[in-house]
């Protein structure tokens, strides 16, 4: 695809398509609204100055997903988020979690998720809330399909007693 009207013609398709997806897993990276539409929108300015590296070695959802987890983990890199975030958890434990409505949306269970290690986090994220098979993650995260495998496994053995305790109070 050539840059140009049909470009943009695409790159509206790519937005349409992905758009959310991408949003979603920036939000649940970055845990700040603003912030994520900002890694959103320049995770499609980079598809669209960086498309004609696009080998369909991978489907396009994957690479467009790659882009923002790199974005993501960049911005996570950064003194100011760093500081940030921390203070984010800080008041999230201030707060009561164990709201009927908190529980509904989800909230809870991406907070936990939130605090899981960036390696287990990040599996959990492209697995459950992208689909993506554990063969794309491992081509996102330029790992082998057995490391992906045991981190999911690990991911979910960190996260099974958190939720036990915080959904259940077990």
């Amino acid at each position: 695809m050539e840059k140009g009207g049909n470009m943009e013609e695409y790159l509206t398709f790519l937005m349409n398509s992905y758009g959310d997806s991408v949003f979603r897993m920036c939000y649940a990276y970055l845990k700040d609204y603003q912030l994520a539409e900002d890694v959103a929108q320049e995770t499609f300015i980079r598809v669209y100055q960086h498309y004609g590296e696009f080998r369909n070695q991978s489907s396009i959802k994957t690479w467009i997903i790659q882009i923002a987890i790199n974005l993501c983990k960049n911005q996570m890199r950064t003194h100011w988020w760093k500081n940030r975030f921390h203070q984010m958890f800080m008041d999230v434990e201030e707060e009561a979690t164990d709201s009927y409505d908190s529980i509904l949306n989800g909230q809870l269970i991406l907070e936990e998720i939130s605090k899981l290690p960036v390696k287990y986090r990040e599996v959990i994220l492209l697995y459950y809330y992208q689909e993506l098979t554990i063969s794309e993650i491992a081509k996102i995260l330029y790992m082998k399909e057995s490391t992906i495998k045991a981190r999911l496994v690990r991911a979910r053995e960190k996260l099974k007693p958190r939720l036990r305790e915080v959904l259940w109070g077990e």
